[in-house]
């Protein structure tokens, strides 16, 4: 009699550890989620009009260090701004970016106002001379986003 209880104590834990129940409505497969998905980065680039702007109050407002996102924007960091149309291209705060004919990469730490449409501004600082030797240019931009 005490094996019975024993034998039927063990097959109570067999079907509760192994996610099955005694009724049958509760009967419940686990699905095997041990798959891993890799995230796939894309290379993408564009040609767009870049000018340049420098942290002066003439080119920006009464607080000309800080960003649309609220950056903070320092001399020694090579960012750029974006027109608003290229926010749903992948363009968004923090995107890394490579701007043929320049070295390294920039960061996109401010947008711009509504009115410009595919165009980038490249942060200078506070050197107004090399802004302005900059100008306008075409200019293809390379940007990976997630897919």
């Amino acid at each position: 009699m005490e094996k019975t209880y024993l034998y039927s104590f063990f097959i109570i834990l067999l079907f509760v550890f192994s996610g099955c129940s005694i009724f049958p409505k509760q009967i419940i497969f686990k699905k095997n989620t041990s798959k891993k998905y890799a995230i796939e980065k894309r290379e993408f680039k564009l040609t767009v009009t870049a000018t340049a702007y420098t942290s002066h109050k003439s080119q920006t407002d009464k607080t000309p260090f800080l960003a649309a996102w609220n950056n903070r924007l320092k001399p020694s960091v090579k960012s750029i701004a974006v027109s608003r149309d290229l926010l749903n291209r992948g363009f968004t705060n923090g995107t890394y970016v490579t701007i043929d004919g320049l070295p390294g990469r920039y960061k996109v730490l401010d947008k711009m106002n509504k009115r410009w449409k595919k165009k980038i501004d490249i942060y200078m600082g506070t050197n107004l001379k090399k802004a302005r030797r900059w100008g306008k240019r075409k200019v293809t931009v390379r940007w990976k986003k997630k897919s």
